[in-house]
């Protein structure tokens, strides 16, 4: 075999490699991480009517939803952690009728090297089923997985959710009251469903840093957005009039006692604002 021949196969065999490597790096209990156990969560409700509720998923995946069974539980479900990372760690403290639960993943050790163009998932899975009766503040991060939150049918006050790369999906609650909601991802997509009969002042802030972001409005829903799209497009439902290059609103916003601002940026995707 010619030398340039050699150097050619010995350049394929770095870049399989390589590519195997990755590969196994963003993969489920791979060798690089080690076996996925799971936690148990059943955090008893004791008398509570109002919650902070703070959940760190690590880098793992976060679904959050409703109590459905009638279980006298503040919260339920399944958390997921990495045999080398040790058990998530859980701290619940309250006072009189109102709690504060808090929940955080271990340290993971992380592969060395990923490759930029391979899509990265969480390693492992956390399932949270709170307590639809309690009014909850809720805080939701992961440092690079995907984070959903279905809170239909719940009692929230305040919700933020954020992940370093992974999609972030929000479905807020019908009747909901004066509610402040975040959604935030550095690289993924961003999607936000305001609820039917929203009153008082309510403000949503959605963000990506180069996915697109779409927020879902209910039609009759009075709304000023601000949009900002660097390199994708902006696109709004005609049902709001245009009062400045990045602004948006129902004709009737300015007088109505019952609205929604909502401010969208993406870096490098598209901003859709629909009607549903």
């Amino acid at each position: 075999m010619s030398l340039v021949a050699c150097s050619r196969a010995m350049t394929r065999v770095i870049i399989l490699v390589l590519l195997l490597g990755a590969l196994a790096g963003c993969a489920p209990g791979s060798i690089w991480r080690g076996k996925v156990l799971t936690d148990n969560l059943a955090e008893p409700l004791n008398g509570v009517t109002a919650a902070k509720v703070d959940i760190d998923a690590g880098d793992g995946n976060l679904t959050i939803d409703r109590l459905t069974g009638g279980e006298p539980l503040l919260a339920g479900g399944t958390l997921q952690y990495l045999e080398k990372q040790g058990p998530p760690s859980r701290t619940m403290t309250s006072f009189l009728e109102q709690a504060t639960l808090t929940l955080q993943a271990e340290d993971a050790e992380q592969p060395r090297f990923r490759l930029p163009w391979v899509a990265y998932n969480g390693a492992t899975e956390w399932q949270i089923h709170l307590n639809p009766t309690v009014s909850s503040v809720i805080a939701a991060h992961s440092s690079g997985g995907n984070v959903k939150l279905d809170l239909t049918g719940m009692a929230v006050t305040r919700v933020s959710a954020d992940t370093g790369g992974g999609n972030v999906d929000v479905i807020l609650p019908d009747n909901a009251a004066d509610l402040s909601v975040t959604a935030e991802t550095g690289a993924g997509e961003v999607t936000v469903d305001v609820g039917n009969g929203t009153t008082g002042s309510n403000v949503v802030n959605a963000k990506s840093g180069a996915g697109n972001v779409v927020v879902r409005i209910p039609s009759g829903v009075a709304a000023r957005i601000h949009s900002v799209a660097g390199l994708g497009k902006v696109t709004v439902d005609p049902q709001f009039s245009k009062t400045d290059d990045n602004t948006y609103q129902s004709s009737d916003y300015d007088g109505a006692a019952d609205r929604v601002e909502i401010t969208v940026n993406s870096g490098a995707g598209d901003v859709v604002i629909n009607n549903k």
